[in-house]
């Protein structure tokens, strides 16, 4: 791997592993739903890097960050969803009711979940607008091809941190075993949601 490539994949790396709504949301869910449900919200989320990877090398994130129109629809579309995702948390009584302990929201579910939260998470368009072009080498081969290789690592990069933070929060999902716990830990992972929409508005204005 080149110098440049390395750079970039240490790059990826230090901003994977700062706090933000995606390792937030791996964690609450893991730690409420299981690993089940927390490795397919990654799935999810990998797949919406991976789209806004694609739409990079076809030049549709520079627009989304050009306007300011798109990039606040994005912006609130997704303080909005991580909302409603806190609400969800706190008012869903069946998923902690004694016959549904060993239950919890689907893979497709959280899989879902996962993508539409980062689709609506501008931070990842501005990524591939701020950050990556600094990598592209002109005049060694296609920009598009070199957007989309690097997209791919930086996928893979994220896609494993995530992974790691959801086998480390389902680790503790034992130490909640009875319906009462589950409870009070769905509502306080609510409240934490609310806070993390709150601090997504006021991270990503400009």
């Amino acid at each position: 791997m080149s110098t440049s490539l390395l750079a970039f994949a240490l790059t990826c790396f230090v901003i994977e592993i700062t706090p933000g709504p995606n390792m937030a949301y791996l964690a609450a869910l893991s730690l409420s739903q299981g690993v089940r449900a927390g490795i397919a919200a990654v799935a999810g989320i990998a797949l919406g890097l991976s789209v806004y990877g694609v739409a990079a090398s076809l030049g549709l994130s520079a627009v989304i960050d050009n306007s300011a129109f798109l990039y606040e629809t994005l912006r609130w579309g997704g303080v909005a969803y991580l909302l409603w995702l806190a609400w969800d948390a706190w008012a869903a009584e069946r998923d902690v009711a004694p016959e549904a302990v060993e239950g919890g929201i689907g893979p497709w579910t959280a899989f879902r979940r996962g993508l539409i939260t980062n689709l609506l998470n501008p931070k990842a368009a501005v990524f591939y607008v701020a950050v990556l072009p600094d990598f592209i080498q002109i005049g060694k081969g296609s920009v598009a091809a070199q957007t989309l290789m690097l997209s791919a690592i930086y996928v893979g990069i994220a896609t494993a941190i995530h992974l790691i933070i959801v086998l480390l929060a389902s680790q503790l999902q034992s130490v909640i075993a009875t319906p009462g716990l589950r409870r009070t830990v769905r509502r306080v992972l609510a409240v934490l949601l609310a806070a993390i929409a709150v601090w997504f508005a006021l991270s990503t204005s400009r």
